[in-house]
């Protein structure tokens, strides 16, 4: 297991650009010991590795969904008829930011 100290905690405040004190790198030090103490608690755990992990608490089945096929596409001409402008062979929209 990785170990953390003072500068590796630094080095990546620093790295997500993150602007903290001195007292507040402290803090998260302490709390990422106690994280990992927690892990390694868990580690501890007979047969725990050979377990895989759960991404789902049950099994779930979509049938709701249809098959994905191709179908034919609309000509260019056809969908350009029903807009209101078009520019260079595409539908101009109105400007939406400032």
């Amino acid at each position: 297991m990785l170990k953390y100290d003072l500068e590796t905690i630094k080095k990546c405040a620093n790295n997500l650009m993150f602007d903290m004190t001195d007292e507040q790198y402290e803090v998260l030090l302490g709390e990422f010991k106690t994280i990992i103490k927690e892990m390694e608690l868990l580690d501890e755990i007979e047969g725990v590795n050979d377990i895989s992990p759960m991404t789902f608490p049950f099994d779930v089945t979509t049938s709701y969904l249809r098959e994905d096929e191709a179908l034919t596409c609309l000509d260019k001409e056809e969908v350009l008829k029903n807009a209101k402008e078009v520019l260079d062979g595409q539908i101009k929209l109105p400007k939406v930011v400032g």
